[in-house]
């Protein structure tokens, strides 16, 4: 007896192997998709770690030591500036340069912490995503203009009245806005931030062969090589130790722009 579609009855529907040919494919074009994605994330992160390490890096402003050239106070949009690690490959540092650093002793570290966790597997993890650019190194990195390099003398005397001098000739420095330095103290006595030298006086120093003599725009709340000329260096930063040329700033948008070198002397 048969039905209506002739098929006999009792007898077993024809396999025609659709079903398994569409699972296989299927299962090729996931595995297909999941490798293109492996590559992609693969090729991504090289060049992250290329462009991070021999090129270009983020670093955020820590404070406002740079005032008004760069931005960063606690609580606020903290300028995101750009950092060109390849100039100093080719060339040297040069008074006006506005440099990223390690702090080159503890001297400098002040209240800095480690912001790696204290969980040994997310340590480890947040130092592999460093490499990639993906999270802060675990050193302690400030921002500063050059003043002096090797070789140069450095000085101020409030008394004198010439402000900051480099080899016995004063600076002519245009990035300090001495509004901010009369907000950060009373100047109207003399005292911590009055005179021309926004500070109390230092020097002379020889700044050594293959240092930099280092300040900060905001003159009187900085703490620059002033503040560590009893360290081993006589407050003077290692070239070694600078990790770029600042180039550019990236964030808030209000402020995207360029961040160019002003040679004081």
């Amino acid at each position: 007896m048969s039905d209506i579609d002739g098929t006999s009855a009792g007898s077993p529907p024809e396999d025609d192997g659709d079903e398994t040919a569409q699972t296989e494919g299927g299962e090729k074009r996931r595995g297909g998709l999941l490798r293109e994605i492996a590559i992609i994330v693969t090729i991504v992160l090289v060049l992250m770690f290329v462009v991070s390490t021999f090129f270009f890096r983020q670093y955020v402003v820590p404070s406002e030591s740079m005032e008004p050239t760069l931005h960063g106070c606690y609580g606020c949009a903290n300028d995101r500036i750009v950092v060109d690690k390849m100039s100093y490959r080719f060339t040297d540092p040069t008074p006006g340069d506005v440099v990223v650093f390690k702090a080159p002793t503890s001297s400098w570290d002040g209240a800095w912490s480690s912001p790696r966790s204290s969980n040994s597997v997310v340590h480890a993890l947040q130092d592999v995503l460093a490499v990639f650019a993906l999270a802060p190194p675990d050193e302690n990195n400030l921002v500063k203009r050059i003043i002096a390099t090797g070789g140069q003398t450095v000085q101020c005397r409030n008394d004198d009245g010439k402000g900051v001098t480099v080899d016995g000739e004063s600076l002519d420095e245009p990035y300090i806005d001495p509004d901010l330095q009369n907000e950060a103290y009373d100047v109207s006595d003399g005292t911590l931030g009055g005179g021309t030298c926004y500070g109390p006086d230092f020097g002379p120093i020889k700044v050594p062969d293959d240092h930099v003599w280092v300040m900060g725009d905001n003159r009187s709340n900085s703490a620059d090589s002033r503040e560590h000329v009893g360290d081993e260096f006589q407050g003077t930063v290692p070239v070694s130790d600078i990790r770029g040329k600042v180039r550019f700033i990236l964030y808030p948008f209000s402020r995207i722009g360029g961040v160019g070198s002003v040679d004081p002397q």
